[in-house]
């Protein structure tokens, strides 16, 4: 009987040493893990929107549509010093007060290192996208004083890099604001020939 006593009070033991010990790795794994993100917790890709070319952007084929064709320059910079970007499946493309006007351009899969800078020239187009009947006046409007507010923004996922170690996937969210004039002195034109506005904007960025 005593035996028996015995042979259950060494499992009651080895089974809290056990208990402990699974505990002590997770709280050493999480404080490993915590104490890597505070040393190299990653900061934000910095984008900056650097020009816009304007092709076509009017609505005189149809009224309540709007053609866009744009060409824009987008450069990243990674500014962390030992994390790398992994840039997975980003769209681009630009908005009217919240309206998408053009078809998403995917941008290519990419690996961004340590201080390094990308840049992106995609051409974006819309051809005869319905707007809603407010934003076709707005926009009228907006032509008819030169000056035109559009939003390029890129939507996708990136990864985070140290060493070999790959991070899962995050949700990126880009926005660029693009102030577009068409006034040449005091005359204003809705429409004209191509034109490249040199913007160097800084985008706010959600990650």
């Amino acid at each position: 009987m005593s035996q028996h006593c015995e042979y259950q009070e060494e499992r009651r033991k080895l089974k809290r040493r056990i208990f402990w010990g699974v505990l002590a790795f997770i709280f050493l794994v999480l404080f490993v893990i915590f104490l890597i993100y505070i040393i190299l917790r990653p900061s934000k890709p910095h984008f900056v929107l650097q020009d816009v070319t304007v092709l076509a952007l009017n609505t005189s084929s149809s009224p309540g549509f709007l053609t866009t064709n744009i060409q824009v320059t987008v450069f990243s910079r990674n500014p962390n010093g030992r994390i790398g970007v992994y840039y997975e499946k980003l769209d681009i493309f630009a908005t009217y007060r919240s309206q998408q006007i053009t078809l998403p351009a995917l941008l290519p899969t990419t690996y961004q290192g340590h201080k390094d800078v990308i840049v992106w020239s995609p051409f974006l187009y819309g051809n005869s996208v319905p707007l809603a009947p407010y934003l076709s006046d707005m926009l009228s409007q907006d032509l008819m004083t030169g000056m035109v507010l559009l939003n390029v923004k890129i939507d996708g996922r990136v990864k985070w890099k140290v060493g070999t170690w790959i991070s899962g996937s995050y949700h990126i969210h880009v926005n660029c604001p693009a102030y577009i004039s068409f006034c040449e002195g005091k005359n204003c034109i809705g429409f004209g020939p191509t034109v490249k506005y040199q913007l160097v904007k800084s985008c706010a960025v959600d990650v």
